[in-house]
């Protein structure tokens, strides 16, 4: 039976203590094997991280079956988040074409 994904989401941000603070490129490398296994785990593909490594902010978007399992997946690998929004992907064309 095949389960209807959805996009969500996730913000971290260091000012709310959800962004590990002095993380490197290459920590997160090594700490998104993990993410990626509780993902599988979880049925979640993991799509695109947008990081401001100087900032502190990570924006993650995933695809999965339901908003419970990016918690789930959350949970596993012990990373706080301060939002996961279930969201539409929508590209400039698709606008031209609401007008």
């Amino acid at each position: 039976m095949n389960q209807t994904m959805h996009f969500y989401m996730d913000t971290h941000d260091k000012s709310n203590g959800t962004f590990p603070d002095g993380i490197t490129p290459e920590g997160l490398a090594e700490f998104y094997k993990q993410y990626e296994k509780a993902c599988e785990e979880e049925g979640v593909i993991s799509l695109n991280i947008q990081v401001g490594f100087n900032e502190g902010r990570a924006f993650c978007l995933t695809m999965a079956p339901s908003i419970n399992a990016v918690f789930k997946v959350h949970q596993k690998v012990g990373l706080p988040f301060d939002t996961i929004t279930e969201v539409s992907s929508i590209s400039p064309a698709d606008l031209l074409r609401m007008k």
